[in-house]
Parts: C-alpha cells; structure tokens; sequence
C-alpha cells in the first residue's frame, strides 16, 4: 500500500496519517515534537508504571513504516531530533532501562532493541538493517529448563558517528567505540576501539578506517 501511495505521489496521505498518530500518541501520554512523520502504523504495548515510565519523540522523527513499542516496569524511550526507523523497528524498554537516540541517528530495517538495561546510540549512529542491540540475557546457570530462569542485564553504548552493518548482534556489556564500524553479521561480545573496523563472531578487530 505504501509503495501505491508514493508511486501515485499521494502524500498527503501519510502527512494525514502523521498526523492521526501524533494524536494517539499524545492521548497517551507521549511527547511528540514537531514535524512527526510516519508512514505506517504504531503498535503500542504500555505496561510502564505511571510517572516513572516514558516515552518521547523530539523534532523531525522519521518512521518509513511501521514500528512496535513496548515498555515496562520503569523502562523508558526517549527518541531525539532528526532520529529516522525503516519499517518493522522494535524498540522494547524494561525494568529501569532506558533507551536513548541521540539526534541523527538511522535505523534500518527489521532492528530489535531489547532494553532490561540501558542502551544509548550516541549522535549519528547507523544501525544496517535486522540489528540485535540485546541488553539482557537468559541465565543458564540454574538446574532445569532455561525458560524461566532470571535474566542478566548490562547496558550498552554506542559511541557518535558509529555504523553497525547489517545482522549485527551487540551483546550486553559492550562500548562500540566512538567511529567504529561493525561488518555484516558480526556479533560483537567486547568492546571496540575508536575508529576501528571490526568483523566476526565474536567480532574481532581488522583495521582503523582512518589509517590509510
């Protein structure tokens, strides 16, 4: 239906459609600034306790599609200026975790953020498409099934100007290092160095894109 609207230049239809959702959002609780804009839908799953749980959008946020919300407990998402998602974006916030984009930041295709800790994405981060930024994870210490045992949680940050490709995995408890670059399908268990290109799983380091 999109790729209808925009081949027959009708849109004002998701200018319209922005404009309703902005409306839902606000009935809601959520801060939205201005010139939001989106093509889809929001699935909106709110289980945060009133007061201690958010959700914000700053100035010129982007959504090429649809995108799915969920918080819990205390968890919080605070989204800033001239942030864009491609369609089929998760962004799931729990317990006392946060997550923060900062402002430029991209985000492709089929992303999932699971936030039980914090996850930050400084200024101008690309996120390829079918990103994992994991914060929290199954214990697998306990005797028995691994359903139901209690989960780990440590944040995560993403240092400015960033680019993780598509298919990467970040793991709780990792720094992408301010500059990094993180290949196709890597699965990062450590932190990155500035400026450096990183591969694998686990990713490992192979360069510094500013040597030449």
């Amino acid at each position: 239906m999109r790729s209808l609207i925009k081949s027959l230049r009708l849109n004002f239809i998701f200018r319209f459609n922005s404009l309703i959702w902005q409306l839902i959002l606000k009935l809601n609780g959520i801060k939205v600034g201005r010139n939001f804009y989106i093509e889809g839908v929001i699935y909106l799953k709110l289980n945060g306790i009133r007061n201690l749980s958010k959700i914000e959008f700053g100035d010129n946020v982007n959504i090429f599609g649809d995108i799915d919300i969920r918080t819990r407990e205390e968890g919080c998402i605070l989204i800033s200026d001239f942030v864009s998602f491609d369609n089929d974006v998760r962004l799931v916030a729990a317990r006392s975790g946060k997550i923060i984009l900062e402002r430029g930041c991209e985000i492709g295709k089929g992303c999932i953020f699971n936030a039980g800790a914090d996850v930050l994405l400084e200024e101008n981060t690309l996120v390829g498409p079918y990103c994992l930024i994991q914060a929290s994870n199954h214990g697998i210490n306990s005797v028995g099934d691994i359903k139901g045992q209690k989960y780990s949680h440590k944040p995560i940050i993403i240092e400015r100007g960033s680019w993780l490709a598509a298919n990467v995995v970040i793991l709780p408890g990792t720094i992408v290092g301010k500059g990094s670059v993180v290949g196709a399908s890597a699965i990062v268990t450590k932190d990155t160095m500035p400026n450096s290109i990183n591969v694998g799983n686990p990713s490992r380091e192979i360069g510094n894109r500013l040597e030449s």
